[in-house]
Formats: structure tokens, C-alpha cells, sequence
């Protein structure tokens, strides 16, 4: 048994460093979010990435996990346009929920002489019936600027706004802006 735990973390650690991956850290006075992700299946240019990403927030009294699965592909007629789809498990200290998600990320079509620069923006959307134990809904959307100022290390600016519909009321899991740093491998 011991063998085969091996063999399988040795394949996936194999396929994680032949992967892009990054990982992020992101900051404000009351909170603290680490994230990463890894492209799994990344072929030839215009096809459709599959990614695993999560995260880790920790706020002012609760905390939340998340992971999720989505794919993007960028438009061949609009030039930094990516679009990703997908799905992501959001477990906190008093809700479990299964929302749907979109992402877009627009590369800006600055020269060379200004750094990479990227708009982000992301919603995140589950019903009652993807909402378990207290929580009737979830509701997160996401707004950052992100700039590569050093090859493969990013710096961005962020804000993001979570809320939980419960039995007995809505309550407003997180609102604030960030800073933060991502490094890419």
C-alpha cells in the first residue's frame, strides 16, 4: 500500500512541475488570503486550459477554503480577452456551498516599455440548492489589477465582496480591498 501512495504522489508532483503553477499571497489590515493554482492540461495555443485552483481567507472571525475546477480560452479576434468557467467547492466555519463561477481577464495592449498589465474580474454564484447547512445563497464577486513588474512575479491591487444569504438574514462575509504579490513557475 505504502508503494502505490508513492507511485501516485510521485506522478503528481510530476505533473505539477511540468504545469504552470502560482501561488499568492494577498493582505489588508484585517485579512489574509493565500492562493494557488496549477494549469493541468495546457496543449497547443487557442485551446481550452483546464485549472485547479484554491484558496485559504482568513478573516476577522471566520475562515474559508476553497478549491475549484475551471476551464479558459482566450478569443482569437480579441487579443488579451481570456474567459474561464467553472465550478469551485467554498467550505467556511458555519456554510458549505457549490457555486458557479466566471472569470474574465483582460491583458492590456500596453508597448513593451510598460510592464504586463491585467483587469481581472470574477462573480461567483450559488443557489439554495447548491447552499448547505445555514446558508441559502453565496454571492462573491472580485475586482484586480495585476502587473507583472519582474519576470514571473506579479504585483496586484484587488477588491472583493462576499456574501452569505442565511435562514435568518444576509450577512457580508467579506468586503475590503488588498494588496498583494503572485510568483509564476
Amino acid at each position: 500500500m505504502h508503494l502505490s501512495k508513492l507511485i501516485f504522489l510521485s506522478l503528481s508532483s510530476l505533473l505539477l512541475l511540468q504545469a504552470e503553477n502560482s501561488v499568492g499571497l494577498n493582505i489588508n489590515s484585517e485579512d489574509l488570503e493565500l492562493q494557488a493554482s496549477t494549469n493541468l492540461f495546457s496543449s497547443y495555443e487557442g485551446s481550452t486550459t483546464f485549472v485547479v485552483d484554491g484558496s485559504y481567507l482568513h478573516t476577522d472571525g471566520d475562515n474559508m477554503t476553497t478549491i475549484g475546477f475551471s476551464g479558459e480560452n482566450t478569443f482569437q479576434d480579441m487579443d488579451g480577452l481570456t474567459l474561464a468557467f467553472g465550478a469551485k467547492v467554498v467550505l467556511a466555519d458555519s456554510f458549505m456551498s457549490l457555486p458557479l463561477f466566471a472569470k474574465a481577464n483582460f491583458l492590456l495592449p500596453f508597448d513593451n516599455s510598460i510592464p504586463k498589465t491585467s483587469l481581472i474580474t470574477s462573480f461567483a454564484y450559488a443557489p439554495s440548492v447548491l447552499s448547505f447547512s445555514d446558508a441559502e445563497s453565496y454571492r462573491e464577486f472580485r475586482f484586480e489589477a495585476d502587473m507583472e513588474v519582474v519576470s514571473n512575479i506579479h504585483l496586484f491591487t484587488g477588491y472583493r465582496n462576499i456574501d452569505t444569504e442565511y435562514n435568518t438574514g444576509t450577512k457580508k462575509f467579506n468586503d475590503s480591498f488588498y494588496g498583494g504579490m503572485k510568483l509564476s513557475f
